[in-house]
């Protein structure tokens, strides 16, 4: 078991094996709803868009409980003079929100940014109406730095977001 495991619930690197459970999560309702993703991914669209693109994607991990799939969350480094600078995404299974798996994969890649990759800055953006989402990032050290207007097409109306970015050595209120 590693470091970011436990017995109900373990992150890992996503493999090509998982694209069915990722399609999967990305149909359901809710995690549609505060994501980018579009209705009716196939499994093989998903396996083509996240492992088979040929060229060098973002870290994308997943959070399992069993053989369920339950949340991911993703890491994109910038390149050239923004080459200090991770994007992130993440969602997590509609039927297991507020069990601490946002808190798992976003901790697991700040981790992975400040320690690993030597970013100095992550950022995100997160639709105004989420909340939970926004105070999860908050907790993490992110802080609000404008808004988007009309950024997000979703349910036929046009949704603003919040940008929002975290500097290497923000506190972090612990669990």
């Amino acid at each position: 078991m590693t470091a970011l495991s436990k017995p109900d619930l373990v992150v890992r690197a996503a493999e090509p094996a998982d694209a069915a459970g990722l399609a999967a999560l990305a149909n359901l309702p809710g995690y549609r709803r505060n994501t980018l993703r579009l209705p009716f991914e196939s499994v093989e669209a998903t396996k083509r868009r996240l492992f088979e693109s040929g060229k060098p994607g973002p870290t994308l991990l997943v959070a399992c409980r069993g053989e369920t799939i339950v949340g991911t969350a993703s890491l994109n480094r910038l390149a050239g003079r923004r080459s200090h600078v991770g994007q992130i995404g993440m969602g997590v299974h509609d039927a297991y929100l507020r069990q601490g798996i946002g808190w798992r994969l976003l901790t697991a890649l700040i981790d992975l940014g400040d320690n690993w990759l030597g970013l100095t800055r992550l950022e995100l953006d997160v639709m105004v109406d989420n909340e939970a989402a926004i105070a999860l990032y908050e907790r993490a050290g992110f802080v609000e730095e404008g808004v988007a207007r009309a950024a997000v097409i979703r349910d036929g109306v046009l949704v603003d977001t919040l940008w929002m970015a975290r500097l290497k050595d923000a506190p972090v209120r612990p669990d």
